[in-house]
């Protein structure tokens, strides 16, 4: 069966592109408009239950999600692809890694989650599975994690993009997938090279976070942050997004 998916680009290397908890396959804002498509084909994909695939019935685990997108890297012929996951999916692509790390020739972590469980206090654990249900509470969570300094009626967008490109069911399970994940060890010491990317003003995914969750785990890692940016750089820089990361990938590839 064939897995929807959105492709940018046409170059030699295969990039496997996974969303955000908001997100979806086109939730990504301008930054494919400004990607190398003659170095690299991205492919953009969608969790069962998101976006293009929002009609396909699924569990959203850990394996369910790094399953579809070996499988997408099959469906185009790929053998060896690079990653880059965004926000929960940096649980998602490390879970690939896991499964298939001969295939993963590098990882791009945008304001990413680890393999290891997320740190909620008891107000983060109301607020995030609160907004499985209440609107409100998914505008909270992306005003806080972009700063409290943008324009309500992007975050507005936003929470409405969101409501429109998943369900319900998708929506609580994949919190479930990326809030608990424990499986840091199945990764620990991977010498490929990885790129954490983090917004200047995200307080919950912050260049501390990845010091604490990403680096121990990889020795060749590095973090760069992004200035003028939150949780969602692709809305928020997208020229620059774009540019740092086919910078790696090229440096990675070389």
């Amino acid at each position: 069966m064939s897995i929807a998916h959105r492709v940018v680009g046409s170059g030699p290397r295969t990039v496997l592109v996974s969303h955000g908890w908001f997100g979806s396959s086109e939730g990504w804002g301008l930054f494919p408009d400004y990607l190398d498509g003659e170095a690299n084909t991205y492919v953009f994909t969608d969790l069962r239950g998101y976006g293009a695939r929002k009609e396909v019935e699924g569990s959203q685990t850990l394996d369910e999600i790094a399953d579809d997108l070996i499988a997408v890297a099959d469906e185009r012929g790929a053998e060896r692809f690079s990653l880059v996951g965004h926000s929960m999916s940096g649980a998602f692509v490390q879970r690939v890694l896991a499964r298939v790390p001969e295939r993963v020739e590098s990882l791009v972590a945008l304001s990413p989650v680890s393999s290891t469980p997320f740190p909620f206090d008891d107000a983060g654990r109301e607020l995030f599975w609160g907004a499985v249900d209440d609107r409100a509470k998914r505008f909270g969570i992306i005003d806080y994690t972009t700063g409290n300094r943008n324009t309500p009626v992007w975050v507005d967008w936003l929470v409405e993009f969101s409501l429109a490109n998943s369900t319900r069911d998708a929506f609580a399970n994949a919190l479930e997938a990326w809030a608990s994940p424990d499986f840091a060890d199945e990764v620990r010491g991977q010498d490929l090279p990885v790129l954490v990317l983090v917004g200047e003003h995200d307080p919950a995914l912050s260049e501390d976070f990845a010091k604490t969750y990403w680096l121990p785990l990889f020795p060749n890692a590095r973090i760069e942050v992004i200035p003028n940016a939150g949780h969602y750089a692709m809305f928020e820089t997208p020229v620059n997004l774009a540019t740092r990361i086919d910078t790696f990938l090229e440096e990675a590839g070389a």
